[in-house]
């Protein structure tokens, strides 16, 4: 099993259709990309690289990224994604962790430090004259064969985001890839081949593997020329090239509503720019979605998963989250759905038994789309997966329909005098407050009840918080042990490169 004979396969029954588009122009179409491809493969060849050997990609959204990972496959060989968000010397350590050969860059990554990349055998800027020459195709067809890959060789190595410490690098196997394109049509949407995904979110992430399901069908691919998000790109290229599909963590959801509220769009307005708009990655609050619902209309998809299990876990549909006329419309809106089709959910205690259903424990996540383990360390492999289960880390409850409800996750969980808090139930009471943006709440360390809970407040713009009425409302919602004993305000909440809260960096400004 190789990915790349995904793309072989569009290239010999459609090689005309458009594939690759800088915005509305067409790069390339599927026999082109298959060609490109194919030439990579010779030239990694060509310079020794073998099966299993790693490439780096270490750029911004570019139309060359979908060419250079296909390339890579063709070749038999494993792609590192790395943020170009990260410093230099952050992907440095991920190239000298992963032994990569190769890397392949875009010249902004270096532009704000002037370090640059060491101890690999290339580092090619995919804009340069260097990089042409390597895609320059041959006067005579060549005749590269995909490698043959098994099931279950590398072909994804993902580092996670390192929120608490060194990232670790998690192995995804052509099958898990394979398994995550082919459950985004049962479980996320159909896909046709007049859609077009574009790629605003980092293509170093599942915005990027997302091209995999899109691929199978011969959609089209589209790179914003702003190489990211602008919700105002957004909206005119869906106009001209019909609805968009695309990938979304909340806070870029948050984004692209706060534009078409603020241009007076309607809902049908959104459905002419945007079919399809899939969130996942972090936390989205309830009264986030039903406004997005509500100023853009039944666009939405939400999923669940890890790196650990790329973009499969489970799915909350789009017609689950229009149905508002079921009983219980609002926990679901608030949950993030029911197991994917290729996957099983459980919920756990600390002795990894399955729990009764609405008691909160650890998510446990089965299947097909589970990573090989964490690349060069066997310890944290063997603990992250046990028979055959992945543990998530995720404290979240199931109820009787399926549907999986996540409360916190298992480092963020506050314990205030042995009784258990529970961060998201304050974010969603705080975030409906009047003129509150965001909300993030941890536990801060108190001599005599081991944590207290803290609250840290985004303003919305133009507002000024009481800290009085904050605590009123949450007395009057919650029970009195959970609210915060302290408020903190503040411009804005610290993120990691995939818009994820950094709550390890909240609570060490507390000490």
């Amino acid at each position: 099993m190789n990915l790349a004979h995904l793309l072989q396969r569009q290239a010999r029954t459609a090689p005309e259709r458009p594939a690759i588009l800088n915005g509305t122009q067409v790069v390339a179409t599927h026999g082109q990309w298959a060609q490109r491809c194919q030439q990579l493969a010779h030239q990694f060849q060509a310079a020794g690289l073998q099966p299993g050997d790693r490439v780096a990609l270490f750029m911004h959204n570019h139309v060359r990224y979908l060419e250079v990972l296909f390339g890579a496959w063709w070749a038999g060989l494993a792609v590192v994604p790395i943020n170009a968000k990260l410093h230099v010397r952050e992907a440095q350590w991920i190239i000298d962790n992963a032994q990569a050969r190769w890397a392949f860059v875009t010249s902004d990554i270096t532009s704000d430090t002037g370090e640059h990349l060491t101890g690999l055998e290339r580092v090619i800027d995919v804009d340069s004259a260097e990089a042409d020459a390597l895609w320059q195709l041959p006067t005579s067809p060549l005749d590269t064969r995909i490698t043959e890959r098994r099931a279950d060789d590398l072909a994804w190595l993902f580092y996670t985001s390192g929120t608490t410490g060194r990232p670790k690098g998690v192995m995804i196997t052509h099958r898990n890839l394979m398994t995550m394109g082919l459950a985004y049509f049962t479980d996320v949407d159909a896909v046709a081949p007049q859609d077009c995904i574009a790629y605003a979110a980092p293509m170093s992430h599942g915005a990027g593997i997302y091209a995999i399901p899109h691929l199978m069908t011969g959609a089209r691919h589209m790179v914003p020329p702003s190489g990211g998000f602008d919700p105002a790109e957004l909206f005119a290229l869906g106009q001209q090239l019909g609805p968009l599909s695309m990938f979304a963590a909340p806070t870029i959801v948050k984004r692209l509503v706060d534009h078409a509220e603020a241009q007076g769009l309607s809902p049908d307005d959104a459905a002419r720019a945007f079919k399809t708009i899939v969130y996942g990655g972090a936390p989205m609050y309830l009264a986030d979605i039903q406004r997005a619902h509500r100023v853009m209309g039944p666009r939405f998809v939400q999923i669940y998963g890890q790196g650990e299990t790329p973009m499969v876990g489970t799915a909350l549909s789009r017609a689950q989250l229009a149905d508002a006329a079921h009983p219980r419309y609002v926990q679901r809106m608030a949950s993030v759905g029911v197991a994917q089709t290729p996957v099983r959910i459980r919920v756990t205690d600390a002795q990894g038994r399955d729990l009764p259903l609405g008691e909160v424990g650890e998510v446990l996540i089965g299947g097909d789309s589970v990573m090989a383990g964490y690349w060069r360390t066997p310890e944290a492999s063997a603990s992250a997966i046990q028979n055959g289960w992945l543990f998530t880390g995720d404290m979240g409850c199931l109820d009787a329909d399926g549907f999986l409800t996540l409360i916190v996750r298992s480092i963020d969980l506050i314990i205030c005098g042995g009784s258990y808090i529970y961060p998201r139930e304050l974010d969603e009471v705080l975030l409906h407050a009047p003129g509150v943006a965001e909300v993030a709440v941890v536990g801060a360390p108190d001599a005599e009840w081991g944590e207290v809970v803290v609250a840290f407040v985004v303003p919305q713009n133009g507002h000024t918080l009481d800290t009085a009425a904050l605590d009123a409302l949450c007395l009057q919602e919650i029970a009195r042990f959970k609210r915060p004993k302290r408020y903190e305000v503040v411009e804005s909440l610290p993120k990691n490169n995939y818009g994820k809260v950094l709550k390890t960096e909240l609570r060490q400004r507390l000490g």
